[in-house]
């Protein structure tokens, strides 16, 4: 349906005729000129009267037109579509991500190759955000420091954007979990208690926070908070021996450093749940199991599309002046082709 923002300006569209009718001519005190032949001017001018004054309606009729046009296009016409309703249920999600600098350690076996643990993070997280149609998802980056790098949101193709651009380094090259956690309490606290979730993933332990892991996962326990922890890394890589041959390799655990029983801690003390990724197929099954979460009922939310329709009126008035204008460069043209009595004789 059609929607007028400022019907009342249509009230102005007798305004012209008011004022043709209601303001006095001017008077004017000029002195008439006297005109030789007066009489032959008017006897030849009276035969191009009656085309004249018909020639006079066209464009009275398209002033007119042009000023009903205008009071359309100020009314400010405005589309309104049918309404749409915004996603009902789902969950308030975040996701905090490690990108600390052993994030780049190349032990995640994908195919044949060995791709460092963000590449890994980065393809099964982006599937796992685009499959998160009607929850509001969020995004935190830590390393030394823990960073909101997208609020909650239905945008999820922002936020898998956003976790596509996210490089090693850039928060810090230590592991913040217990910020990471208190940062994710402060932008979850307002929602509804039924549907705050936090996934956190990590390769190592706590070696930064200003505020412990423990205490920041009691916190979001007191809140109802559930958090659900994810350890990333291989447990084991044969690192090559002398000039990258097999003589004089090695075994090694590249996941030493990570902190399971302090993971298992923070899932068990919320409610949630610790998963172990060693490799990006156990990543994407953790993420189809977190897929499982139950969503909750939220308030409806829904809106009205609206597109503004004030330039087509204003077109329509462009158009119109430009015939005129144009109609009257014609006639201006057609007048200085007729020769002069001078000429004639």
């Amino acid at each position: 349906m059609i929607e007028w923002i400022w019907p009342w300006m249509l009230a102005l569209a007798p305004l012209p005729w008011l004022v043709q009718r209601l303001v006095p001519a001017a008077n004017s005190q000029e002195p008439a000129l006297q005109a030789p032949f007066f009489e032959e001017w008017r006897q030849l001018s009276a035969d191009g009267e009656t085309r004249r004054s018909a020639g006079r309606r066209l464009p009275a009729a398209a002033l007119w037109l042009i000023w009903l046009l205008l009071l359309l296009a100020a009314a400010r016409p405005t589309w309104v579509g049918d309404a749409i309703e915004l996603p009902n249920s789902g969950r308030d999600l975040m996701l905090a991500v490690d990108i600390s600098g052993s994030m780049q350690i190349e032990d995640m076996q994908q195919a044949q190759t060995l791709v460092p643990r963000i590449a890994a993070v980065k393809k099964v997280g982006a599937d796992f955000i685009a499959r998160r149609s009607g929850d509001r998802l969020g995004l935190i980056l830590f390393g030394t420091n823990a960073y909101v790098q997208s609020p909650l949101s239905f945008d999820t193709s922002t936020v898998e954007r956003f976790l596509q651009e996210a490089q090693i380094g850039f928060a810090g090259q230590d592991t913040a979990i217990g910020d990471a956690i208190g940062l994710a309490v402060k932008r979850l606290r307002e929602r509804p208690s039924e549907s705050r979730v936090l996934v956190l993933l990590t390769d190592g332990q706590d070696t930064a926070s200003s505020v412990s892991p423990q205490d920041a996962a009691q916190l979001a326990r007191e809140l109802g908070i559930r958090i659900y922890t994810i350890g990333i890394g291989a447990d084991r890589m044969t690192l090559p021996g002398l000039f990258g041959s097999s003589f004089g390799s090695r075994q090694v655990n590249p996941s030493a450093e990570l902190d399971e029983a302090g993971l298992q801690e923070i899932a068990k003390l919320t409610g949630g749940q610790y998963f172990r990724a060693r490799n990006p197929q156990e990543l994407a099954t953790i993420y189809q199991l977190l897929d499982q979460l139950e969503p909750v009922e939220q308030e409806v939310v829904s809106y009205r599309p609206r597109q503004a329709l004030g330039y087509i009126p204003l077109l329509l008035a462009l158009l119109v002046s430009f015939s005129l204008a144009l109609r009257q460069l014609l006639r201006t043209a057609r007048w200085n082709r007729v020769p002069t009595m001078r000429e004639a004789q």
